[in-house]
């Protein structure tokens, strides 16, 4: 049996960029670099924008201002009113040379900060993104510069000429995002499809101010010179600023909602660590069933708070097992817990899932209720199964059934059968969700 790993995105687009890159290099060995003091302003400022700043919301793009002015460099006609000639190869070039200055200053400084504090290293960031980066502005030059070189742009009128730099800098900004996607699938386990819808949501923030820099550069630059470049870049940096202080607040509110989420652990209404269980496995649930990053995120926020309602009883349940209590009295904790929550301030959505984890997937008629989240069907799935582990692990000999199958009993009326067998699915590929997984749904800030 062939036992070889099959190689992950990222290997794939690093290897594609360390081979453009090789034939850059061995291009510019053999012709020469063109116009060597454009190629060199381009390629400092791409170095200096790899430098600056963490990972964005959405984990799109750690280095903005780096892909807007290589995305001008490869959209780059005239300079000034005098022609240009580099090409495809050139930009890649002039793209990987900047890129990996940025990269080692940014290895260097991590180097000395490590020194100073005494602490290990941390791992350098951004090198996927870097690779996607040559990648997708080589496209982007493989569009706009034989068209260029070849003069067919001296015939376009004005706007035509508008037109086709945009529309490349479109197709670029849409591969980057398909490229994008399959990174994102492999590093955290989502579906394409979902990894897709949050890189296209992703493009509309920053990723649309960076492509659009990216195309004014190119064309202010035309008309004023390279002086246009570090001036034009203020807008984005004013931008990545203000999403930066995004991740911030973002990073606080998971750790408040952290926080709160211990509340009925210190108060003993829970066991111990029961609410983090709970949230990985409605992650793991949430992934298996195609959620993005953001609805993973909003999923993550509500599973943690689940049980902020039992704050509101005279006794603990025992041990703290909400799903062995009757319908009614687990949708009265799920509403005063809702009214908690949504206090808070949390988005509106994750106090909704929580109002709804105890209802019935079912209709008094039989149906289908269209109106019950999935994600507090996911809930209130990975709470019963933890709760039934919890007391199988409590009496070991009493004989109780599997929480899986004891699960199955009610499937159709308390449980959903889809959210069953994404569980079942989990469990049978020996996923961590089955066990208490620890796999979070937030990426890092």
């Amino acid at each position: 049996m062939n036992t070889r790993r099959r190689p992950a995105p990222a290997d794939l687009l690093l290897a594609a960029a360390v081979a453009l890159g090789a034939a850059a290099v061995l291009h510019a060995l053999a012709d020469g670099v063109a116009q060597r003091g454009v190629a060199l302003a381009f390629a400092v400022l791409i170095g200096l924008g790899q430098c600056a700043g963490p990972a964005l919301p959405g984990d799109r793009e750690p280095a903005p201002v780096a892909t807007a002015v290589a995305l001008a460099y490869a959209l780059l006609g005239p300079l000034h009113g005098l022609p240009t000639t580099h090409g495809m190869l050139q930009v890649a070039g002039v793209t990987a040379v900047g890129t990996l200055f940025g990269l080692g200053a940014q290895l260097g400084g991590q180097w000395a900060l490590a020194a100073v504090r005494h602490r290990p290293r941390a791992p350098l960031a951004g090198l996927d993104a870097a690779a996607r980066r040559l990648v997708t502005v080589a496209f982007a030059a493989l569009l706009f510069q034989p068209l260029y070189n070849s003069g067919v742009t001296d015939r376009m009128p004005g706007p035509a000429y508008g037109a086709l730099l945009a529309g490349a800098a479109a197709l670029t900004a849409l591969g980057d995002a398909v490229l994008a996607a399959a990174q994102q699938c492999a590093r955290t386990g989502l579906r394409y499809a979902a990894a897709l819808d949050d890189q296209l949501h992703a493009l509309l923030g920053i990723g649309s101010a960076q492509v659009a820099t990216g195309l004014l550069l190119s064309l202010l630059a035309g008309e004023a010179g390279l002086w246009a470049l570090p001036v034009f870049c203020l807008p984005l940096i004013l931008a990545q600023a203000s999403f930066r202080r995004a991740v911030a607040v973002r990073a606080t509110t998971g750790q408040t909602i952290e926080t709160l989420a211990r509340a009925t652990e210190i108060a003993g209404y829970t066991t111990p660590g029961h609410a983090r269980r709970v949230a990985d496995t409605a992650c793991a649930l949430g992934r298996e069933l195609g959620l993005g990053s953001r609805e993973l995120t909003l999923l993550e926020y509500a599973a943690l708070m689940h049980d902020i309602g039992q704050l509101s009883l005279v006794e603990p349940v025992p041990g703290g097992a909400t799903a062995l209590l009757p319908d009614g009295e687990q949708q009265r904790i799920a509403r005063l817990g809702s009214e908690v929550i949504q206090r808070t301030g949390v988005p509106r959505q994750v106090w909704q899932q929580v109002a709804r984890l105890a209802d019935p997937c079912r209709l008094a008629d039989g149906r289908h209720d269209p109106t019950l989240p999935l994600a507090s069907r996911i809930i209130r799935v990975a709470n019963a199964h933890d709760d039934l582990r919890t007391a199988a692990a409590d009496r070991p000999r009493a004989g109780l059934l599997d929480p899986l199958e004891h699960l199955r009993l009610d499937a159709g009326h308390g449980y959903d059968p889809v959210v069953l067998d994404a569980l079942a699915r989990l469990g049978r590929r020996g996923h961590r969700a089955a066990r208490g997984p620890d796999r979070r749904c937030r990426p890092a800030a």
